[in-house]
């Protein structure tokens, strides 16, 4: 029999129970080999990163995630600690704002005529519908919060401190950062509508937005942590401006998760392995990180279940 460090762990069949819980459901697949392995491993160091009290979670937000329905979760994450610093994308950002407003996502189909649904005034991502009149709502809301600030220079962070401020839903991202003083990054801002209201009142404003003041604050951040972890929603501008932020400072990231459907064959950063991240010193030698490929609106909800489930928490989407 060939004896060999490589064959030490046989491949553990997963049983399916009817009363099983989350946790157990990951314990099973924790045995098992490919995306259930991985997403397995993801949630024990997703665990450990959270039971490190010295640790500083950055959470990275990429994709569609707010329309698809994962607000709460990312919401409930804040209020409940795990999220230290958040980093995101305009696009989720305005869609939260937008769920702030009362305003709903419809669940649609990809299977439409789009043309039919140009000429209904609704906007499709992918099987989630819109209604066009949301935004009016959403750029008035902008140009009144806009308004207040009006001869003043500030940073995105700052901005969207504000805007967060001036939310009443509980579930929303930016209303529970604010509550909870998180910061709140988004480094492309201007890629979105809420970028694009601020161009617009800076026609008959002053209202000045320092795209480069945030970068000392995230690098204090940075410089200040103990030890630090990352959870990647997707990839993009929030996972290369957590990852980067490492270049300038003697650490490295000890605990990284990445939830992805893109591939690392077409050299892409946002498929790129947290491995990969090892040869620029983003993420230290000897981490607790974890790549899983595949769609996030389920892996995330999975894994952040399990870790509930493993610290004894309860409540909706991560909230006490």
């Amino acid at each position: 029999m060939i004896h060999s460090k490589n064959l030490e762990h046989p491949i553990r069949h997963a049983v399916i129970t009817p009363d099983m819980s989350v946790d157990q459901l990951i314990d099973q697949m924790s045995s098992c080999a490919f995306g259930a392995g991985r997403l397995a491993e993801a949630v024990d160091i997703y665990t450990a990163m959270l039971e490190d009290t010295e640790c500083t979670r950055f959470f990275g937000l990429a994709g569609a995630m707010v329309p698809a329905g994962m607000r709460n979760i990312v919401s409930g994450l804040i209020r409940d600690g795990h999220i230290d610093v958040l980093v995101t994308t305009g696009a989720n950002l305005v869609h939260d704002i937008i769920e702030s407003l009362g305003l709903h996502h419809y669940k649609g189909s990809d299977q439409v005529n789009d043309i039919q649904l140009k000429h209904d005034h609704v906007n499709r991502i992918y099987d989630v519908f819109l209604p066009e009149e949301h935004f009016t709502d959403l750029e008035e809301f902008l140009q009144s919060v806009y308004s207040q600030l009006d001869n003043q220079t500030i940073s995105i962070r700052e901005l969207l401190t504000h805007i967060g401020s001036r939310l009443e839903d509980k579930d929303s991202i930016m209303r529970s950062a604010f509550d909870a003083e998180i910061p709140i990054y988004c480094p492309a801002v201007q890629d979105s509508i809420v970028g694009l209201q601020a161009w617009l009142f800076k026609q008959t404003g002053k209202l000045v937005v320092d795209a480069f003041a945030d970068m000392r604050e995230f690098m204090d951040i940075c410089y200040g942590a103990e030890r630090a972890g990352a959870v990647l929603i997707g990839g993009g501008v929030p996972k290369n401006y957590i990852l980067q932020s490492m270049l300038v400072t003697p650490k490295d990231f000890d605990y990284a998760i990445q939830l992805t459907t893109d591939r690392p064959d077409s050299g892409g950063l946002s498929g790129a392995t947290l491995d990969e991240a090892q040869s620029w010193g983003k993420v230290g030698e000897n981490a607790k990180a974890m790549t899983v490929y595949g769609d996030a609106t389920i892996t995330l909800p999975v894994m952040v279940a399990a870790a509930m489930s493993r610290l004894g928490e309860k409540g909706e989407g991560g909230g006490k």
